[in-house]
C-alpha cells in the first residue's frame, strides 16, 4: 500500500506571511487540523490547531478585544510551525508512514514528491483507513485466529482446509509479536458460510 494511494491530495495551505487569526479562520471553515506552510511553493512548515491554542492569549488575559484581535493578526505563522517537519514522499508504504507517525508521535505527514514540491498530506485517519481495508472486513464477516508453527507451509495447511469447506479467504494477517516461542498468529478472513460448513 503506497502512501499516493491513501494521502489526501486536495490541500489547503498557507503562506508563511499568513496572520494566526486567517489560519484559524482557514482551519474552523475547513474542519481541518493540520495546515501545511509554503514559502515560494516550497514547503517550509506546518501549523497543526494545538500550535494555535498554544500560542492563543489565555481567556484569562488583561488584553481587551481590540487588542486581542489586533495581536492574533498581527502573529504570523512563521513564528509559531513547526519548521521542516517531518516529511514522507508518495512511493514511501502507508506502513512507513505509520511507522514514522508512531515513533516521532505525529498525527500527519506532509508528502513531499523528488523536487521536495507538496503533493499531499497523510493522516493517522488514513492510516485507519488503509487498514480497515486491509483487514477485509466490508468484505468477509467471519475471522479464524490461529496460533500456528512458524516454518514454511503452515498457513497454507490451514487456507487448504478452509478452502475444501467452500471458504472464500478475503485476507490473511500474521504477526509473532504475541505468539509463542517458534509459532505465529495468523488471521484468515473469509466471506460468509453456510453455518454447516462453518462448523465442519
Amino acid at each position: 500500500m503506497l502512501v499516493r494511494e491513501w494521502m489526501a491530495s486536495d490541500l489547503v495551505t498557507v503562506d508563511e506571511n499568513t496572520s494566526m487569526m486567517k489560519a484559524l479562520h482557514i482551519m474552523k471553515e475547513e474542519r481541518i487540523r493540520r495546515l501545511p506552510v509554503l514559502h515560494r511553493g516550497k514547503l517550509t512548515g506546518i501549523i497543526s490547531d494545538r500550535d494555535l491554542k498554544e500560542a492563543s492569549p489565555s481567556k484569562a488575559t488583561s488584553l481587551d478585544i481590540h487588542e486581542l484581535y489586533y495581536l492574533l493578526a498581527e502573529i504570523k505563522v512563521r513564528e509559531i510551525m513547526t519548521k521542516n517537519p517531518l516529511t514522507i514522499g508518495p512511493d514511501e508504504t502507508v506502513e512507513r508512514a505509520a511507522v514514522m507517525m508512531l515513533e516521532n508521535k505525529v498525527s500527519g505527514l506532509p508528502v513531499v514528491n523528488e523536487d521536495q514540491e507538496l503533493v499531499g498530506i497523510i493522516t493517522e485517519s488514513d492510516v485507519f483507513r488503509a487498514f480497515v481495508n486491509i483487514t477485509g472486513i466490508y468484505q468477509g464477516n467471519i475471522q479464524f485466529a490461529f496460533q500456528l508453527e512458524d516454518r514454511p507451509g503452515s498457513i497454507k495447511e490451514v487456507a487448504d482446509i478452509i478452502r475444501a469447506h467452500g471458504g472464500r479467504t478475503v485476507s490473511i494477517l500474521s504477526s509473532n509479536d504475541i505468539a509463542a516461542e517458534g509459532y505465529r498468529r495468523v488471521y484468515i478472513r473469509i466471506m460468509d458460510l453456510p453455518s454447516e460448513n462453518l462448523k465442519a
